[in-house]
């Protein structure tokens, strides 16, 4: 799997924990945001938007949700792969967001092996990542 940031967005911490403990055993940095307004935030920051490879996102939280935070990162960031990993599945709005530009929507719970897949595929797809 190539090294590289993962942006994961989730408003629940034990969520984020897992995630970022899956990936991270693979060699990926991992950033994290707790909503939307966050990673908008943590992607106009500057070195950020440049490398991450992926982002993982959320679609019901606080604030700025997953679809509106998707819409703001379709515009601002057109080259980052874009996979929803929800709580709630949702037939009509998983196909939508795949119909404008996101990579794959996964239900929770995701199991490791399916998540590092649907990562390294998007991360392999991609541009190359740089620290």
């Amino acid at each position: 799997m190539t090294k590289g940031k993962i942006l994961v967005v989730d408003d629940e911490v034990e969520v984020r924990d897992v995630i970022r403990l899956q990936l991270e055993q693979k060699g990926l940095n991992v950033l994290e945001a707790v909503d939307g307004q966050e990673a908008i935030e943590i992607l106009r920051s500057g070195a950020n938007m440049v490398n991450v490879g992926v982002i993982l996102c959320d679609i019901r939280m606080p604030k700025v949700n997953g679809v509106e935070a998707i819409q703001f990162l379709r515009q601002e960031a057109p080259g980052i792969p874009i996979v929803v990993i929800t709580g709630y599945p949702d037939t009509e709005l998983a196909t939508s967001l795949l119909k404008k530009g996101v990579k794959d929507y996964l239900v929770k719970p995701v199991e490791k092996d399916k998540l590092l897949a649907v990562v390294d595929e998007q991360v392999s797809a991609g541009k190359e990542i740089e620290f």
